[in-house]
């Protein structure tokens, strides 16, 4: 398998055919990420539906912050140890091989989450032939992997802390807001961050404890 290499930002990116190439337009949502950790509480980012690690990395080496990962593929999670090693990362993240719900303690909290699940819906994924389906393709409505990172996130974040989720431009965020309020998750959506119709990152927050007891 050929492997293959570009720069992400402030860090060297490996991968191959088997994982999702980086797009550099997600850079935002490092940079993003990066800005808010000024702010944020202390501990690590975490970043669900990781890939080969390049957001999360980029986040973690701008911020300067400790990193957990997750990613279920043991192919993408293995370029992810190794790009932090690359990195000069290594000391300072850790990838969990595990299903997004089996992955973090239950009394783990975070001051920032990073979201990136595939978000296309089924039909919609062979626009993308060179893409691994697994990396791309949410079910049905394309929200299946999103509702399972919303879920998760509420779980795991300190209160008032941000979550940065990649979605498929201000429709699919609108949607996310409607599973956010239809689930009861004490998350509240803030601001869109658009690319183009198809490609943003949402911001949601975490409800501080004077929500959650109103």
């Amino acid at each position: 398998m050929s492997v293959r290499s570009c720069q992400f930002g402030p860090v060297l990116v490996r991968f191959d055919a088997r994982v999702l190439t980086p797009r550099v337009w997600t850079l935002l949502q490092s940079r993003w990420a990066a800005e808010l950790a000024e702010d944020a509480g202390p501990g690590p980012l975490l970043e669900l539906c990781a890939g080969a690690g390049s957001i999360g990395l980029a986040a973690a080496a701008l911020s300067g912050r400790e990193l957990v990962q997750v990613e279920l593929d043991p192919v993408a999670a293995e370029y992810a140890r190794g790009n932090a090693a690359v990195a000069g990362l290594a000391g300072r993240v850790e990838v969990r091989q595990r299903p997004l719900e089996a992955a973090l303690g239950p009394d783990e909290r975070f001051p920032l989450i990073l979201a990136d699940p595939p978000y296309l819906s089924s039909e919609d994924i062979v626009r993308w032939p060179h893409d691994p389906p697994t990396a791309i393709d949410g079910g049905a409505d394309g929200l299946a992997v999103v509702r399972r990172c919303l879920a998760v996130a509420a779980a795991h974040l300190s209160p008032g802390a941000p979550l940065l989720l990649q979605v498929a431009g201000a429709r699919q965020a609108a949607a996310v807001g409607d599973v956010v309020a239809g689930a009861g998750l004490p998350l509240r959506p803030v601001e869109l961050r658009e690319v183009d119709a198809a490609r943003a990152v949402l911001l949601l927050v975490a409800a501080s404890p004077r929500e959650v007891a109103a």
